[in-house]
């Protein structure tokens, strides 16, 4: 999503942020004259100062998305110094993951997974979540700022005379990031201080970065027609996206078509997997591990994770698994981690060679859970895959007639899974990529990004399409900030711009007018008021017949989103659908305030027109036909407080 404010002062740099769920990046470009577009513009990446261990720090291009809340002895002040502070707010970063991972109940990670997960008041102070009292507690928000004001502060200590502040600053966030989402990482930054904010997502990023690094030469990769798959495999999470090369008065463009929803499954569920799996063989050797040692056998795990996965001829890494004194353990367990076991637990077990028609299994839950993140049950990440590109197969605009053709010819094609038909054509259902583009640190191993690529042109080559070409030459650590970066140029009318608008429809509840029934709620229709691709900054008029709105009197309203419904319009109204078409969305509870001689309770005939705003946000507003009195509901989620304001 690309979104941007107007700003009064014209900025020296170009900022982009990549926020990450396990790491933060920093890129940035000096901005040009915007008369000459031929010059491409050079992307650099700040090294981050940042405490490595009590008392020594050293910059790094990654800020660990980690926050540590040490014991008010743990640590004296003279080991917490920094370059721009005797006194940092917070320990971030390299020193959050080291301590963090001796003592994982006071470590703070995955904010940015918590920052769109709608079922916990996100501005509430509870991370580190589940532990003791004595640990002192922040919201997602909080510490979604305190990583932010890190970065400020390294930027303004290397750059002095251009702080941040005043910067052009473009963060990107995951292209699967609800309204809500967005505006909450909007209000992270400004509440750092940062006043010329936009927003990206992060695979159009990483396409930037691509385009970037191959200058003119990306022209010669891709075709009018090509369906570019992004697939960005980080730390905390798997994000799906489709951009289709399209043709704009003879020059090669690019649309976003299609994004995947936000599946919290990466590298962190990989180290763990390696943490059980040494677990399971210290266990056989009669070694019980209590949880904080696993917990911490997992950070372990990643440094070893990433040795074997990228140095072929290693055969094993020594993993030394923390002891809190000889009285508990006996001595300190060692044990080792191989390249078999690495393989075996991470290729064959997140990265499975599956048929396009295995998608990811729901598996019965208990009845009682911990509250925590809504993380993916299955691990496949194949199988996400296969679940996305067979959901979006009608996503492409062009080219959907030539697709029904080569499928009309088989009578078999809506009969599979009968008794006596062929099942082989569902499994060739599926949107066709021609082109893939990997991103994300996990899929800098050769070997899971091979799989990967072997897998989908499994099915390619099944469904008798040619194999995906592969679109090379990104750092898939500094890719998306660094795409962030180069966008600046882009928004100056440089390069080329990928265009897609919001990745939803979105639609609001409307209550069946209908006799009562006992133990029977009224059926509930849905009403599109945004629809799929709206740009930001627009208006959309809701054409429908009058709506009763009740005001004075505690009410809710229901949304829903559809990544699949992209041919309804603003007015669409639903009076059924398909429970794969249309998810659910938290309601928001709100009174709209009575006045202009109204009374409480009253149903007020209004109109709705809906706005989409630079960021992503989506408003929508109810005007009674009366007299024009407007009603204001931000579909921002907020938790404390839903935004609503009366407009006379």
């Amino acid at each position: 999503m690309e979104n941007q404010q107007s700003h009064d002062q014209a900025a020296k740099f170009s900022v982009g942020i990549d926020l990450g769920t396990t790491h933060c990046v920093l890129s940035y470009t000096e901005n040009q004259d915007q008369s000459d577009a031929s010059t491409q513009p050079e992307v650099h990446v700040l090294a981050i100062p940042q405490l490595t261990t009590p008392g020594t720090v050293e910059n790094r291009n990654q800020l660990g998305s980690f926050l540590y809340q040490p014991h008010e002895h743990e640590m004296n002040p003279s080991s917490r110094v920094l370059p721009w502070s005797t006194e940092p707010t917070a320990l971030v970063g390299a020193i959050a993951r080291n301590l963090g991972a001796k003592t994982p109940i006071r470590l703070i990670a995955s904010a940015k997974s918590w920052l769109c997960h709608g079922g916990v008041n996100r501005r509430s102070a509870f991370l580190p979540a589940g532990s003791p009292e004595d640990v002192e507690k922040v919201s997602p928000l909080r510490a979604t700022e305190l990583y932010l004001e890190h970065l400020k502060q390294a930027w303004d200590h290397s750059h002095p005379e251009s702080p941040l502040s005043q910067q052009d600053v473009t963060i990107t966030v995951p292209a699967s990031f609800d309204p809500a989402a967005r505006d909450l990482t909007a209000e992270a930054a400004r509440n750092v201080g940062f006043e010329q904010l936009t927003l990206l997502e992060e695979p159009q990023a990483a396409l930037y970065s691509w385009i970037n690094n191959n200058g003119d030469a990306w022209r010669d990769e891709v075709n009018v027609g090509d369906i570019v798959l992004v697939i960005d495999v980080g730390g905390g999470t798997t994000d799906l996206s489709l951009v289709e090369v399209t043709e704009d008065d003879g020059n090669l463009s690019l649309n976003r078509i299609a994004v995947g929803e936000h599946i919290l499954l990466g590298g962190d569920n990989m180290d763990l997997a390696l943490a059980y799996r040494l677990k399971m063989k210290l266990a056989q050797e009669g070694k019980e591990l209590a949880p904080w040692q696993v917990q911490a056998m997992t950070h372990a795990c990643r440094d070893a994770k990433e040795a074997l996965l990228n140095d072929g001829e290693l055969q094993s890494v020594p993993i030394v698994v923390p002891s809190r004194g000889s009285k508990l353990l006996g001595a300190t367990l060692k044990t080792e981690l191989t390249q078999q076991e690495v393989q075996q637990t991470l290729v064959d077990g997140f990265f499975p060679s599956i048929d396009v028609s295995e998608h990811p299994v729901q598996k019965p839950r208990g009845a009682l859970t911990q509250m925590g993140l809504p993380y993916a049950q299955d691990a496949g990440i194949t199988r996400h895959i296969a679940a996305f590109l067979t959901k979006q197969a009608n996503a492409q605009d062009k080219g959907l007639e030539n697709q029904a053709t080569e499928q009309s010819f088989d009578p078999f094609a809506n009969m599979a899974g009968m008794p006596g038909m062929p099942n082989e054509p569902v499994a060739q259902n599926f949107i066709k990529p021609t082109a893939i583009l990997f991103n994300g640190g996990v899929l800098k191993s050769k070997l899971l990004a091979n799989r990967l690529r072997d897998t989908i042109n499994a099915w390619l080559s099944k469904a008798e399409q040619p194999q995906a070409k592969s679109l090379s030459g990104l750092d898939l650590d500094l890719a998306v900030a660094s795409g962030a970066a180069y966008y600046a140029s882009v928004r100056n009318g440089q390069g080329v711009r990928i265009r897609g608008g919001i990745a939803s429809s979105y639609y609001v509840g409307i209550e069946s007018a209908m006799p009562a029934i006992p133990g029977m709620a009224p059926p509930m229709e849905a009403l599109c008021i945004a629809p799929f691709g709206m740009e930001e900054g627009s208006v959309a008029q809701v054409p429908s017949q009058e709506f009763g709105l009740v005001i004075g009197q505690p009410v809710h309203f229901q949304f829903f989103g559809s990544t699949t419904r992209r041919e309804d319009v603003a007015g669409t109204h639903l009076d059924h659908w398909a429970p794969s078409e249309l998810d659910e969305l938290p309601e928001i509870q709100v009174t709209l305030p009575a006045s202009d001689g109204r009374r409480e309770g009253e149903v007020v005939p209004v109109t709705l027109v809906s706005r989409v705003t630079e960021l992503g946000t989506l408003y929508l507003e109810a005007i009674a036909t009366d007299n024009g009195q407007k009603w204001h509901v931000e579909f921002d989620v907020r938790e404390d407080s839903t935004s609503n304001e009366l407009t006379q």
